[in-house]
């Protein structure tokens, strides 16, 4: 074992003792990148599934109270989280929201930008999602996603600077462009 592999795995093994951290520690760039987009892939079929369990046993209305509830604490973690892995503090405004929701594990599967970008404003585009589009190929309805949107980004907006208010353009169940699935945006005021 070279001087190089015997650090990497002494870092990887010291970041929480977790093995599984440890054997990545060996891999190149391009096997981590296809690691990150499978991890991904894989949190986004749970989370359809088990959507899909709360609705075949709750109903529709039920599920989508409790993914509510369930978005309304994961995206503060999930944006505390990238907010400490970027180094970032709180109240960094619009620059530090653009940067944040690049590195939402959303970003990883979906087609997004930001467009009309100012220190105080931003809007934030879904050009292509997963959940939806599959839903397409399959002659499904549009999920309709808009009252889960609403506290999910704006918790994660409010996460990254409490200023920050969050407004739906549009999101399912509302008409869109074909062009977009929705449409958020963001302002400090």
């Amino acid at each position: 074992m070279s001087d190089i592999d015997r650090e990497c795995c002494s870092v990887a093994s010291t970041v929480n003792g977790d093995e599984g951290v440890t054997l990545l520690s060996g891999l190149s760039k391009e096997e981590l990148i296809t690691i990150i987009v499978d991890d991904a892939k894989n949190w986004l079929a749970h989370d359809g599934l088990w959507f899909q369990a709360m609705e075949k046993r709750y109903g529709i209305d039920e599920a989508i109270a409790a993914d509510i509830e369930a978005w309304r604490h994961f995206t503060v973690i999930e944006a505390k989280r990238i907010m400490e892995r970027l180094g970032m503090q709180t109240g960094g405004g619009i620059p530090a929201l653009v940067e944040s929701l690049k590195h939402r594990l959303y970003a990883r599967l979906n087609l997004q930008d930001m467009i009309e970008q100012s220190d105080n404003r931003v809007v934030f585009r879904m050009l292509d999602c997963r959940v939806q589009s599959a839903r397409r190929r399959k002659g499904l309805p549009d999920f309709p996603c808009k009252e889960v949107g609403k506290v999910e980004y704006a918790e994660f907006a409010r996460t990254i600077d409490p200023r920050i208010q969050t407004r739906c353009i549009a999101c399912p169940p509302d008409a869109h462009p074909d062009v977009l699935w929705c449409a958020w945006e963001f302002v400090v005021e």
